[in-house]
């Protein structure tokens, strides 16, 4: 099944208005992936500690930076073209906080882990935007995120890409049968199927039946590509808990 969605204005953290996929009211998750925020901060709202459980998460900047701390002892800053990682595991308490005299924005996104996971040790990962691999091609590249060469390592095998598109170009993305995905438009307009997706729009994909997928780019454009296999486990999403 495939869907085009709008992103949802959503309130979190302290002052913090995010763009969301899921988890809303009309959609809670896209197994195995279990929220998707694309958020903007300004200089001094951020997300204070919180605690989190039983999934793991990936923030990818676009622009600025954000120092995570945990009390695990990570106090890091990464800054636009790198992520920071974590496993949530069994439990964890961290903090995300932007650049003091930016705007930062990015995706958050979290993973489910499996059952047999979920009280697994917690860690954490800071990668550079020098680490992340980037593929050229005709029209535009590819920063791989998960995969295709990435140091990120996760206990879910996915696939997650930055794509940076021109304007009149045509993309062929691979899919594999059987798993879910996300194609979301961070700016620009493109063009899958019969719909066009602009900004804070997204194609949703359960249970791919195709091998590929065609854009075709209207405007210059930067999406977002995610894929990975159903855990076809049940998803119990209690706020910062997934259990």
């Amino acid at each position: 099944m495939q869907s085009k969605v709008q992103a949802q204005e959503t309130f979190e953290g302290d002052g913090v208005v995010v763009n969301r996929l899921f988890p809303i009211a009309q959609r809670m998750n896209l197994d195995p992936f279990v929220l998707w925020d694309h958020f903007n901060l300004e200089p001094g709202h951020g997300f204070p500690d919180h605690p989190h459980r039983g999934f793991e998460a990936i923030t990818y900047l676009f622009s600025g930076g954000m120092n995570h701390a945990d009390n695990l002892g990570n106090n890091t800053f990464v800054s636009a073209g790198g992520a920071q990682v974590f496993c949530a595991g069994s439990g964890l308490v961290h903090s995300e906080m932007p650049a003091e005299k930016v705007r930062s924005s990015g995706i958050q996104l979290w993973i489910n882990l499996a059952k047999s996971d979920k009280n697994i040790d917690p860690s954490y990962q800071q990668i550079r935007a020098e680490q992340l691999p980037i593929e050229h091609f005709d029209g535009g590249r590819c920063v791989h995120i998960v995969g295709g060469g990435s140091p990120i390592k996760l206990h879910s095998q996915i696939t997650y890409q930055h794509l940076i598109l021109a304007s009149q170009s045509s993309y062929s993305l691979a899919l594999q049968r059987g798993t879910s995905a996300i194609i979301y438009v961070v700016k620009g307009a493109v063009q899958i199927e019969t719909e066009v997706l602009e900004s804070h729009q997204a194609w949703l994909i359960e249970d791919s039946e195709q091998d590929a997928l065609r854009i075709a780019v209207q405007q210059d454009s930067e999406l977002m590509f995610c894929m990975g296999a159903p855990r076809g486990e049940p998803i119990r999403q209690r706020g910062p808990f997934v259990d």
